[in-house]
């Protein structure tokens, strides 16, 4: 198969698109499908700061590398959840993770990054948080999720950060809309979308700039690009819902190329006409009396009571 720009061999034919392109000019056109969504729904300009959150592997990485390309000030964030930590302290997933992270990082002049090491900051890991909250039931997921947002809009509130961004691909935002799809949550239907504009009460606008690209485009982009990723899931992954939806979605798009695209692209034009409108009006936020993030729970939000019950079961034992 040919290249539609020049005639030479491709290296992706995208079906859905009907567009096969080559090492060359792919990447091109991934560049400015990136920018295209970007000023599609208004998520920023060059003079924003943008935060990309990054976790080793291909979308965010992939993400970072994309906006540098095109001139945004985009710095990274890391966030080492300990994942694999052994009590020896040995390496696992998160320091595999970390690495490559810092990798990439160490290749991008100008470019911060940070890290923040939810062990030495607070004296845990995310499993160990978990096995304490859960009694050791089920995955770390939803404690996962909860620590990672809190951070992420702790640093970018502390270094004046306006944009969040992260590598959400259409693959995570069609089965993360099927999901909520299925058990009709409405209240998650109608919060998701690409831009999550910044509240007066201290939240960054959040922004997914991949939502409209494959992972399988994004993946041909880091590769062609030469960007060292992490290929292993998280290992709490394993078993997933979110999985499954993708799976289901994978057979479908087989059948019909295009088909997830056409899925989320919908959905964003029946969320514009108001038919997915959450009910009851803003939850009203007031400050956390321990950390100033905001929250809509008295007194401490639920990331610090995480740690408050911590100290808690510190001070019980013998």
């Amino acid at each position: 198969m040919r290249c539609r720009k020049c005639d030479r061999q491709a290296v992706i034919n995208m079906r859905q698109h009907k567009l096969a392109l080559c090492e060359v000019h792919y990447p091109e056109w991934f560049i400015l499908q990136v920018q295209r969504t970007i000023e599609k729904y208004h998520m920023f300009g060059y003079d924003d700061r943008v935060l990309v959150a990054v976790s080793g592997g291909k979308d965010s990485l992939s993400l970072w590398d994309v906006l540098l390309r095109l001139g945004y000030q985009a710095d990274g964030l890391y966030i080492d959840l300990g994942i694999g930590r052994s009590d020896s302290g040995a390496a696992g997933y998160s320091a595999a993770s970390r690495e490559k992270a810092e990798r990439f990082a160490s290749q991008r002049s100008g470019a911060r990054f940070i890290v923040v090491d939810l062990w030495a900051e607070y004296g845990e890991t995310v499993p160990e948080v978990a096995k304490r909250v859960h009694r050791g039931r089920g995955r770390p997921c939803s404690v996962c999720g909860l620590i990672k947002r809190h951070v992420m809009n702790r640093v970018a509130r502390e270094d004046n950060y306006t944009v969040l961004a992260t590598g959400h691909n259409l693959d995570d935002e069609a089965a993360t809309l099927l999901g909520n799809l299925l058990h009709w949550q409405i209240g998650y239907i109608a919060r998701q979308a690409p831009v999550l504009l910044a509240s007066g009460d201290g939240f960054a606008r959040k922004v997914k700039p991949l939502c409209r690209l494959y992972e399988r485009e994004t993946a041909a982009y880091a590769l062609l690009s030469g960007i060292d990723y992490i290929y292993d899931e998280c290992p709490y992954a394993v078993g997933a819902t979110s999985l499954y939806h993708k799976e289901l979605l994978n057979r479908l798009e087989e059948e019909s190329p295009g088909a997830k695209l056409q899925f989320y692209l919908g959905f964003l034009r029946a969320r514009e006409t108001g038919l997915f409108c959450e009910q009851g009006g803003a939850v009203e936020l007031h400050p956390c009396i321990n950390c100033g993030q905001p929250t809509s729970a008295p007194g401490l939000c639920t990331f610090c009571r995480l740690w408050k019950s911590q100290k808690e079961s510190a001070d019980d034992r013998p």
